[in-house]
């Protein structure tokens, strides 16, 4: 049975006008740059994951940037046609704050969901500066490992006698870490970037602290960062032993945990970055709810399986929105409604640092 065309019609208008007139909830985002850091991170990372000097040389040639060069032009009022240099240089020279203002008002943010664990924090804003362009107050989202290195570098390393006295340290601290900060609110949900550590692969039980694969594991730990000034959280058995302790935590105080998924940087390993990977672990927590980030791009059909077949699992569509392109995005957004079931998809900007990322980020696939 078809719909006729006056009625499709008006289906379609009052679908776009939710779509692009309800607060959104940006389930998703970083900390933005503080005014005097607005230069420090090259202004190509707004449309790619590309890196060092391919990221200068090849991302201004992707449709992505392309569709940034419009979009941005119209935002900054600059004539039809400007060039990607000109956008750039009009960026840096606009008031900052004002800058800040157009990009949140043009992307209808309600509330930003805000995951403040990038490495670059002494160039971020606090989590309450982004409230003054939001009706409801930002939320902090807990990026665990990141946690577990500050705890490792500050409480656990400084006072180290041996592996299993530090290991037991380490559990308690983070245990009670994450357990404080969703007590009293300040935390609406977890986020992992195991994907990007040691793949996506988590075995669906935990070692205990008693296993000497884990203490082992810990001891050659301690004793290949004690002297480096940085700890970077990047050790199989204890990457996923961090994941075990959070996916326990969100069950009991009921809050979700964020999987980054698919689309990243270059020290992602792909062939470990599909959401298939976590079906033993998501079966391992049925009380624990899941979100997987980024639409899982390019596993985007495998992540609706998993959203369809399994009650605790979500599934985020956002960063697909700039880097992308616009045919890519319909594909991407059909893909998910194949399965997916509508009250279980999600919205994020998963905007960069940069502030006008957010117009970008929230405007709708071709």
């Amino acid at each position: 049975m078809t719909m006729s065309m006056p009625y499709a019609s008006n289906v379609l208008q009052k679908l776009h006008a939710v779509a692009f007139t309800y607060p959104a909830i940006d389930n998703h985002a970083h900390a933005l740059l503080r005014p005097e850091n607005r230069t420090d991170i090259p202004f190509e990372g707004l449309v790619s994951h590309l890196q060092g000097e391919a990221l200068l040389k090849d991302a201004p040639h992707t449709l992505a940037c392309h569709r940034a060069t419009q979009q941005l032009s119209n935002l900054y009022g600059l004539a039809e046609g400007s060039s990607w240099e000109e956008v750039k240089a009009n960026h840096m020279t606009t008031d900052y704050t004002d800058l800040c203002s157009r990009s949140f008002v043009s992307s209808g943010i309600q509330c930003i969901l805000l995951d403040d664990g990038l490495g670059i924090r002494e160039m971020l804003q606090d989590i309450p500066w982004h409230d003054q362009f939001t009706q409801s107050p930002t939320r902090r989202v807990i990026r665990i490992e990141a946690v577990a290195e500050d705890i490792l570098r500050k409480k656990v390393f400084t006072n180290y006698k041996d592996p299993k006295s530090a290991l037991i340290t380490f559990t308690e601290e983070l245990k009670e870490y994450l357990a404080d900060h969703t007590r009293n609110g300040h935390a609406v949900a977890f986020k992992t970037v195991v994907c990007y550590r040691t793949g996506l692969a988590v075995p669906p039980k935990p070692l205990d602290l008693e296993s000497m694969e884990l203490l082992s594991a810990f001891s050659r730990f301690y004793s290949e960062h004690k002297d480096l000034p940085k700890i970077r959280l990047q050790k199989k058995v204890l990457n996923d032993y961090v994941v075990h302790l959070a996916m326990d935590l969100s069950a009991v105080y009921d809050v979700p945990i964020q999987f980054h998924t698919g689309l990243g940087d270059n020290d992602l390993l792909l062939d470990l970055a599909s959401p298939k990977h976590l079906q033993p672990l998501i079966k391992a927590y049925p009380k624990t709810k899941i979100v997987l980030l980024h639409a899982s791009y390019p596993y985007t059909r495998e992540a609706g399986y998993l959203t369809a077949i399994h009650p605790n699992v979500y599934l985020d569509f956002g960063e697909i929105v700039p880097y992308v392109s616009r045919c890519g995005q319909r594909a991407i957004i059909e893909q998910i409604l194949e399965l997916a079931p509508t009250n279980k998809i999600m919205w994020s900007s998963m905007y960069t640092p940069f502030c006008i990322s957010q117009p970008l980020n929230a405007s709708a696939p071709c």
